[in-house]
């Protein structure tokens, strides 16, 4: 066994796709350009809230803003600074719309 020629081990091969068209807005997002951990503050410490007004500031200024809270929605992101929002603000903006389309 030892003294054997083996077949080489294949690896599968990698492959970058493009993202789904609905997802395209990410690439024009500003917060490309930053840290990730600025969009996903722990607590509600002074720091924190400090480091969500920053994200927030990112997203005020971002061309993609929308597209971006309308995907936090959509895939119910729990987490983190969307689209210039935060998970208690879009929790409250569900919670309205909730409301809304039981009245109808």
């Amino acid at each position: 066994m030892w003294g054997a020629e083996q077949e080489p081990v294949r690896l599968p091969s990698l492959s970058v796709t493009a993202l789904p068209e609905e997802e395209e807005w990410r690439h024009e997002a500003a917060c490309r350009q930053e840290d990730p951990e600025l969009f996903f503050p722990v607590g509600t410490s002074v720091d924190a809230l400090v480091q969500t007004r920053q994200a927030k500031a990112v997203c005020a200024g971002c061309s993609e803003r929308l597209a971006c809270l309308a995907f936090a929605l959509d895939t119910d992101q729990r987490y983190g600074v969307w689209g210039g929002l935060s998970e208690d603000e879009r929790r409250a903006m569900k919670r309205r719309s909730n409301k809304l389309k039981g009245m109808t």
